[in-house]
């Protein structure tokens, strides 16, 4: 469900879409859980470790030393993640789901994607506490190769976001949009087309400045890895510019962008609320049956892992 606000979100002349902040997620690292019925969704879940691993492995090619240390760490986070992580998500569900059979608010819809902001930072933070050992393991190899990674992503971007012609890029990104909302609500119809047509030409997104703020990042990135392997850092200084370099993802330390970030997520919000608030009671009840769909699955999740603690207490006995 990628429907609510980020500060990656991307409503391009525009594109709406959500990344961490959205109700979509439900995991992190890559890991989407949204992925059909119930049984497909905990397979998708349970598949995690390998899932983060193949596209963790992707970006910087492991070798044959650091692999089991990536692998070990990855599967502590889920282990992790499962336990602490899946009641809060399930709870969130539930206070969406109440409020979307009604009309909304911007400040609702902005309110719900900071609350689920709140729920997911543990895990990131968790995931710097785990990943920074894996960090402070890579070398000139893994280097080369993010940046290379790096370059193949971003020129994805421009195919996908940036093409030449105005009239190309503003149907695409009305595409990805309808796409995305109709995932939620179910069929849109006419008046919600031109909505959205209307909201993505007035959208301030700007897909060259996002490029050029993501391509500042990765260097960043690239920099703060080299420095703190090659230093060597002390484990408690890696860290905490591992934190520092997660939190710029979302809130940029360049105050013109992140003053564009602010801009961007509260017209997203009032976008959201003006097209949840034209949709009819046969599609709220959809977004509701959906997000309740959700819930279920999160919850079976929650109740295979207590059952599977259970058996290794009975085991250990």
């Amino acid at each position: 469900m990628s429907q609510f606000r980020n500060a990656n979100v991307q409503l391009t002349n525009g594109v709406y879409r959500l990344k961490v902040r959205s109700l979509a997620v439900m995991a992190i690292a890559g890991l989407s859980l949204l992925m059909g019925g119930c049984s497909i969704t905990q397979l998708g879940y349970n598949n995690g470790p390998h899932l983060a691993w193949w596209w963790l492995d992707g970006y910087v090619d492991f070798d044959r030393e650091q692999k089991p240390h990536a692998k070990q760490a990855i599967q502590a986070w889920f282990n992790w993640h499962r336990s602490e992580q899946l009641p809060a998500y399930a709870e969130w569900l539930t206070i969406v789901r109440s409020g979307i059979d009604g009309r909304i608010t911007p400040e609702q819809a902005c309110s719900w994607s900071d609350e689920l902001q709140e729920i997911i930072a543990p895990a990131l933070d968790h995931a710097v506490q785990l990943g920074t050992p894996v960090a402070l393991r890579l070398g000139e190899a893994q280097w080369r190769y993010l940046e290379k990674q790096y370059q193949k992503s971003n020129d994805k971007l421009r195919r996908k976001y940036l093409q030449p012609d105005v009239e190309d890029r503003l149907n695409a990104s009305v595409k990805r949009t309808v796409k995305r909302i109709e995932n939620l609500y179910g069929r849109i119809d006419k008046k919600q087309r031109a909505l959205i047509i209307t909201a993505v030409k007035a959208s301030p997104f700007a897909p060259d400045a996002w490029l050029l703020e993501r391509q500042r990042r990765q260097q960043v990135t690239l920099s703060t890895l080299q420095r703190i392997a090659t230093e060597p850092a002390p484990f408690d200084k890696a860290a905490a510019e591992l934190r520092q370099l997660v939190a710029h993802t979302y809130r940029s330390d360049d105050a013109d962008y992140r003053a564009y970030q602010l801009r961007l997520s509260e017209y997203t919000c009032g976008f959201i609320a003006r097209l949840h608030n034209s949709t009819t009671p046969k599609q709220r009840q959809h977004a509701h049956d959906k997000l309740a769909g959700w819930e279920t699955d999160i919850t079976a999740l929650i109740n295979d892992n207590r059952h599977a603690a259970n058996q290794v207490q009975i085991a250990t006995e």
